[in-house]
C-alpha cells in the first residue's frame, strides 16, 4: 500500500500542468465530499458550500489505507477548513493536508477551480 501512498503529492496552483474538468459545480453535493478518479488516483473534492469554497485531496487515508476520505465530514477546527476521517476520526486540513491531530500524518491536496458552472482540478503529472 506504501507504493499507493507514495503517488500523492500536493500541488501548488503555479505548478499546475493540466486543470482536469472533474463536473458541474451541480454533481456535487453541498458540505460534503465526492470521489472522482484522474489517471490511476482518487480524489476526494469538496464543496464546502457553507463557506463558498472547494477543496480537493487524495481520497486515500494515511492511517489505515483505505480509499474513504470523500465520504468525511468536513468542517472546521480552530477555524481550518477540515476533514474527519469517516474510519477512525482523523482530522485533516483541507488548506495543505496537515493532521490536525498532531500525529504524524498527511495527504495531499490538489488546487481546485470553478469556471463557467465546471468543476477543475490541478495536477501537476
Amino acid at each position: 500500500m506504501q507504493d499507493i501512498l507514495s503517488q500523492y503529492e500536493s500541488v501548488a496552483v503555479d505548478a499546475v500542468k493540466e486543470w482536469f474538468r472533474v463536473g458541474e459545480t451541480s454533481d456535487f453535493p453541498e458540505n460534503s465530499g465526492a470521489c472522482i478518479k484522474h489517471k490511476t488516483k482518487q480524489i476526494a473534492v469538496y464543496n464546502f458550500a457553507r463557506t463558498g469554497k472547494w477543496y480537493a485531496t487524495q481520497n486515500l487515508c494515511p492511517h489505515k489505507m483505505e480509499m474513504v476520505l470523500s465520504l468525511g465530514m468536513i468542517g472546521d477546527k480552530d477555524n481550518i477548513p477540515k476533514v474527519a476521517c469517516p474510519m477512525h476520526k482523523k482530522n485533516f486540513s483541507l488548506e495543505d493536508g496537515s493532521s490536525l491531530g498532531g500525529e504524524d500524518l498527511k495527504i495531499a491536496t490538489y488546487p481546485v477551480k470553478i469556471e463557467n458552472g465546471n468543476v477543475y482540478i490541478g495536477f501537476s503529472d
